[in-house]
């Protein structure tokens, strides 16, 4: 049976009324009214999501730093994250899985897409290190690296996630169906990451439902760990958000991903609990 994975959290909260306007995203919603994050992860578990995913992606020290608040104001929100989550799934068998987003995220200039930081080895693994730290003490069921653009970056989360005490996912994004944004292969990116202890989960994120096939089948030659995929509704990114998101519902492209045996399959960005709801539906008809 197939796992259903939540969908945009940031699209759910625009939905019911919130703004994701700002730095932070869904982590400002999170500080200024966390029962609206809640509100949103339950619509997931209602739509039939079996693993919710935290409002963490884009909390860090340094990113709180630069907005004039504190390493431990951004420790006290990573482990909120968890605890609403964990509210939202309450009393049902849905899972919680900690978002950690990659370093591009608090660049807010479209990093995430293309890697290739500039940043020493050394340097992400201590960005990635202190807030790993953090989630791990909060007791999601998960921790979840995800759109993760950049090889350097997947070896520094292997340094950190190598003593890990619960399942890891690893969730790529790609541009081509081929290759990380910052260049290597696919098969480069799965090699780095694939003596991770506790690594359950391959995944691929924020990425054109029209590569998903592509992507599966390359992962899949060189690996026999799980696959994931959570697909966005299309479009180009830049800082000023989405445009031209298609229109086409992920359900819709259930009949071709069916054929190749998903562990877990939901959305990213431009994906709603309806959409999500449509989903289940159609995978667990």
């Amino acid at each position: 049976m197939t796992q259903i994975i939540d969908g945009g959290l940031s699209t759910e909260l625009e939905r019911i009324g919130a703004s994701c306007d700002g730095p932070l995203w869904t982590g400002r919603t999170l500080l200024d009214t966390p029962q609206l994050i809640e509100e949103a992860h339950r619509h997931y578990v209602t739509a039939g999501a079996d693993v919710i995913i935290t409002s963490s992606y884009q909390l860090s020290r340094q990113g709180f730093q630069q907005l004039g608040l504190t390493p431990d104001d951004a420790d006290a929100a990573l482990r909120l994250s968890v605890e609403v989550a964990r509210r939202a799934v309450l009393g049902t068998s849905s899972l919680v899985a900690a978002s950690i987003g990659p370093y591009g995220a608090i660049l807010h200039d479209g990093s995430e897409y293309r890697g290739n930081y500039g940043l020493s080895y050394d340097a992400l693994v201590r960005f990635h290190r202190e807030r790993i730290e953090i989630l791990i003490e909060a007791s999601p069921d998960i921790l979840l690296a995800e759109t993760i653009p950049d090889l350097d970056e997947a070896r520094a989360l292997t340094e950190v996630l190598d003593s890990a005490d619960r399942p890891v996912w690893i969730s790529f994004t790609s541009l081509d169906g081929a290759h990380l944004p910052c260049g290597a292969t696919i098969e480069e990116a799965l090699r780095t990451i694939e003596n991770i202890p506790q690594l359950d989960v391959i995944s691929f994120n924020c990425v054109q439902p029209e590569l998903v096939t592509q992507l599966v089948k390359r992962a899949q030659a060189v690996t026999t760990l799980p696959i994931a995929i959570y697909a966005n509704m299309g479009g180009e990114w830049s800082v000023d958000g989405w445009k031209n998101q298609g229109t086409q519902k992920l359900s819709e492209w259930w009949r071709e991903w069916e054929a190749l045996n998903l562990a877990s399959i939901g959305g990213c960005c431009g994906t709603d609990s309806l959409q999500i709801a449509d989903l289940n539906r159609v995978v667990n008809q």
